[in-house]
């Protein structure tokens, strides 16, 4: 089971409400640090520091994100969502991870208009606005770390941050080789570096909320391979009808039919909880199984079972 089947039992280290104050902290630090990045970036004519102030504030974007998505997360269940409202994350990851796709590309088109004629840079402004932002993404990535670990969102803008503090460090690096040898394509190939760390993180969390909301099958639960655990089962003659989906990423649900071997309401309930248990291994904590009875299937004593619809 994942960290995050932890934090389903509420076993959280640090209470929401102060989680949502670390937030709102690290969105106000973003935000100033933003600021003084494009700043810096304007006058010393530095597109690597425009290029991790953009980043920084799809940061303070994600965590905005964040945070409203955790308040509409808590709500309990009513008659419009049965299911509750923990999706609204995944949401707000999918929105973070999508705008930071856009953002990297962006960049990546500017840098190649500068390729040919790179324009002069201001090195030491370049160096100490990237310092302060380095200390400041180092900062923001300690106070969303312990949440990161349970919520794709908050992990969508840890993995920012500590980008960022990467980022940061190439932007030093092409600040003192400006200085020292007025190579100014070091700035070009920084915003390219910036970019494609953006790029990189952003399509693995597009691609990650968007299996979650498709209701895609957990990356590490192979469907023939489980029902074929669940087929050797005592008492069972058959499985079929499988579907496994995460309705966030801290909750598994199963749903499938169970063929058992004899008419036998006892054997039911005895089959019934040993499936329970095969699925409570695989990180499986919700599931609706209905049982069937009939013959013993000769596919199935084979571990030859396949997901039917």
């Amino acid at each position: 089971m994942t960290a995050c089947g932890h934090a389903h039992g509420h076993a959280h280290t640090v209470p929401d409400v102060q989680q949502d104050g670390l937030l709102v902290m690290a969105i106000v630090i973003n935000g100033l640090l933003t600021l003084v990045q494009v700043i810096g970036g304007l006058v010393s004519g530095s597109l690597s520091l425009v290029a991790d102030a953009v980043h920084n504030l799809s940061d303070a974007g994600a965590l905005f994100i964040a945070l409203v998505a955790r308040r509409i997360g808590r709500r309990p269940a009513d008659g419009f969502q049965t299911f509750g409202y923990r999706r609204a994350e995944l949401v707000g990851a999918l929105i973070n991870a999508t705008t930071l796709n856009v953002i990297g590309l962006y960049l990546i088109y500017e840098a190649t208009l500068r390729v040919a004629t790179p324009p002069p840079v201001v090195g030491w402004t370049v160096v100490l606005v990237a310092v302060v932002a380095l200390v400041v993404d180092v900062g923001t990535a300690m106070l969303t770390y312990v949440m990161s670990k349970h919520s794709l969102n908050v992990k969508a803008a840890f993995v920012h941050n500590v980008t960022d503090a990467l980022g940061s460090v190439a932007v030093i690096v092409a600040g003192v080789v400006m200085i020292l040898y007025q190579w100014y394509l070091a700035d070009v190939i920084a915003t390219v570096m910036i970019a494609s760390y953006a790029l990189y993180h952003g399509v693995g969390m597009t691609r990650e909320a968007s299996r979650i909301l498709t209701l895609g099958v957990p990356l590490d639960i192979h469907v023939p391979a489980l029902a074929d655990a669940l087929c050797v089962v005592d008492g069972v003659s058959d499985v079929h009808h499988v579907h496994v989906w995460e309705l966030d990423e801290c909750q598994r649900s199963f749903e499938g039919h169970v063929v058992i071997e004899q008419p036998d309401i006892r054997l039911a309930e005895q089959v019934q909880q040993l499936v329970r248990d095969v699925l409570e291994r695989h990180g499986i904590t919700h599931a609706t199984i209905e049982c069937e009875y009939g013959a013993v299937h000769e596919r199935c004593r084979k571990g030859e079972v396949v997901a039917q619809h």
